[in-house]
C-alpha cells in the first residue's frame, strides 16, 4: 500500500503540471480560433457584403432615408465563422482571437453604425464620400425645407 503511494507521489512529481491557472492568468486562444468580430468604423462604407454572405443573419441594414443608413451587427447571433471578414473588400472587419466570449452586459454584444451614404442625382445610387466637405455638398444639412445648403446671409451657421 505504501509503494504504490509511492510510486504515485512519484509520478505526479516527474511530470509537468497538467492545469492551467486560467482565472488568475489569462489562457492564449487556439491559433485556429477566429475570435470575436471587430468593425474600424471609418474604414466601412455601408456596402452591405457583409449582411448578404452571414449565414446567421447577425448583420442587420436598415435605410432611414435616402442618404442614411443604420447597420446592426447582433454579436450574440454570430458562429464566428468569418464570413464576414473575408467579403469585406475595405477591410473593416476583422477578428482578433484575445477575446473572452462571457459578458454580463448584452450591450457589449451590440456594434451599431450610423453611415451618411451620398446619392449620385444622375443614378441614385449610394456612394461615401472621399473627403468631408463632400458631405456639404451632396446636401447633408437642410436647415430649412425648400432651402439648398450652404452659407447664410442672416450671420447663422448654414
Amino acid at each position: 500500500m505504501i509503494s504504490s503511494k509511492w510510486r504515485q507521489l512519484g509520478f505526479g512529481l516527474a511530470h509537468p503540471r497538467a492545469t492551467v491557472g486560467y482565472p488568475l492568468a489569462p489562457l492564449a486562444p487556439d491559433p485556429a480560433y477566429r475570435g470575436r468580430v471587430v468593425v474600424d468604423t471609418t474604414r466601412c462604407t455601408g456596402c452591405g457584403g457583409c449582411a448578404d454572405v452571414c449565414p446567421a443573419r447577425c448583420v442587420r441594414i436598415t435605410d432611414l432615408s435616402r442618404d442614411e443608413r443604420i447597420i446592426r451587427r447582433h454579436l450574440d447571433r454570430c458562429i464566428l465563422c468569418g464570413r464576414c471578414a473575408d467579403a469585406c473588400a475595405y477591410e473593416a472587419v476583422r477578428l482578433e482571437a484575445d477575446w473572452e466570449t462571457g459578458t454580463p452586459d448584452r450591450g457589449d454584444l451590440l456594434i451599431e453604425q450610423r453611415l451618411f451614404m451620398g446619392a449620385c442625382d444622375r443614378c441614385g445610387r449610394c456612394f461615401i464620400a472621399s473627403h468631408p466637405l463632400d458631405h456639404v455638398l451632396t446636401g447633408m444639412r437642410h436647415d430649412e425645407p425648400g432651402r439648398p445648403p450652404g452659407p447664410r446671409t442672416d450671420g447663422g451657421e448654414g
